[in-house]
């Protein structure tokens, strides 16, 4: 069994990506491109954006800290800590709305 402390391992992201010149940091704490399920910590400053990109398969979006807007189109919707968004199966991009710390977890389709 292995264990994590996504708190631990967030304010350090939160810590890198603020010293980043990009705004942000991200580390997979489970999975990588080997597996099925990919769970990634993402650390993004207030007012970064990913910009719109493709859906890599099911996936979700669990804000750990901090506010953030996920963008599909026309579509928007707002999380804030506690919240978890259903990543939708098109291009999309997601927003920072406040210094924030997020957890992608991917279930790539074939």
């Amino acid at each position: 069994m292995e264990k994590f402390s996504l708190t631990a391992i967030g304010r350090n992201a939160l810590e890198a990506a603020r010293a980043s010149s990009n705004g942000r940091s991200a580390q997979t704490v489970y999975g990588g491109h080997e597996h099925v399920l990919r769970q990634t910590l993402i650390a993004m400053t207030q007012g970064t954006r990913l910009d719109e990109h493709e859906s890599p398969g099911e996936a979700t979006v669990q804000v750990l800290q901090g506010r953030i807007v996920l963008t599909a189109g026309d579509d928007a919707w707002e999380g804030s800590a506690g919240a978890m968004l259903v990543v939708p199966r098109v291009r999309h991009a997601l927003a920072a709305q406040q210094d924030s710390i997020i957890l992608l977890t991917v279930a790539k389709v074939s």
